[in-house]
């Protein structure tokens, strides 16, 4: 029987103060001011420790991405399970719930100028996410469940940038609902 090997704590703590270091950098100038000296100097490590890890800054913010969608999906999962009705204000709620938990990151991702890659990729995990719904969903409805999904990513990604760019000024589960109610009032996502 193998075993996946354990990462090392100092490698774990590593990696974490270069995404927090370039985080900070990303939330305060464009990802082309951005130097991988930058980045070492605010995580207190060497240049050699971030290549290490990554090819350059865009691998980093690539895998940062990446990290938090598949962490996004993780959390997700993990809650549908304890709170999951089959709503989709259910399926809202811990959405909301993880983008405050990880605010710093979604804040810098959505408040940079040059955020179309990491906007361009939440749009195609909540689109196929809603058409996977969409398709459980019966009776079908008239409209094409791509276009539908695609309409209601949208929503809901420009939902959570002016959420997030305004500081979160009200809870998850206002939001949840709130954005619930809309796809709802429209006949976009109706009640179950």
């Amino acid at each position: 029987m193998e075993f996946a090997p354990k990462l090392d704590r100092r490698v774990i703590k590593t990696k974490e103060a270069i995404n927090k270091a370039f985080l900070e950098l990303f939330s305060e100038k464009e990802l082309e001011q951005i130097t991988i000296n930058d980045i070492s100097e605010r995580a207190n490590v060497n240049r050699g420790t971030v290549y290490l890890h990554y090819s350059d800054k865009y691998d980093l913010l690539d895998k940062s991405i990446e990290e938090h969608l598949n962490k996004l999906i993780t959390f997700c999962s993990a809650n549908e399970t304890k709170v999951g009705d089959g709503t989709l204000i259910s399926d809202l709620l811990p959405v909301f719930v993880y983008f405050e938990k990880n605010y710093m990151f979604f804040s810098a991702m959505l408040s940079n100028q040059r955020t179309t890659v990491f906007r361009a990729r939440l749009l195609a995990f909540i689109s196929a996410n809603v058409k996977e719904k969409l398709h459980k969903q019966e009776p079908q409805s008239d409209i094409d469940n791509e276009l539908k999904a695609q309409f209601m990513a949208s929503a809901f990604v420009g939902m959570v940038e002016w959420w997030i760019q305004h500081q979160m000024p009200h809870s998850t589960s206002f939001m949840a609902e709130q954005l619930w109610k809309l796809f709802a009032k429209n006949d976009i996502f109706p009640d179950q």
